[in-house]
């Protein structure tokens, strides 16, 4: 049976709507702050902690140069709200010590460089999570989301 752990601590969605410790990165679907019309994509591989961030079409992220850019720190903020600073540090095999409260504190402390990687599978997911929530309300099980545990709430 698989085990939903509840987030950390409560977090605003507003500025990243999507974050997951997935396919070996922190990765997540990360809003614009001049374009509503516009989002980035940006994740940090473990290991390696190679970091990238593009639109959601594949456009490289301005703001990338040759450090972190914002859009980065927002995912990571938002990662420690998620999953917590020591599920994160473990998931990207980094040592933080007594704990880091902040992304930008995170991501000081990874040595990686700027690469390349695709957007489409995140954000691909991203739009999959949101057809959920165009969804009519309804009681029936869902074929698809037969693993994810039952709360005894209702859709």
């Amino acid at each position: 049976m698989l085990v939903v752990v509840p987030p950390a601590r409560p977090r605003k969605l507003a500025k990243v709507p999507f974050v997951e410790l997935a396919d070996g990165r922190l990765q997540g679907v990360v809003s614009s702050g001049s374009d509503v019309e516009r989002v980035y994509v940006s994740s940090v591989s473990a290991g390696t902690h190679a970091y990238h961030c593009s639109t959601n079409n594949n456009r490289p992220c301005g703001g990338l140069r040759g450090a972190p850019c914002k859009h980065l720190h927002a995912l990571a903020d938002e990662a420690l709200l998620q999953y917590g600073s020591a599920r994160v540090a473990r998931y990207l095999r980094v040592d933080i010590g007594d704990g880091v409260d902040s992304g930008a504190e995170l991501l000081a402390l990874l040595d990686g460089q700027q690469e390349a990687a695709s957007a489409a599978m995140v954000f691909s997911r991203f739009l999959r999570h949101l057809s959920y929530l165009e969804l009519p309300d309804s009681t029936v099980a869902l074929p698809e989301l037969h693993w994810f545990p039952a709360t005894g709430a209702t859709r």
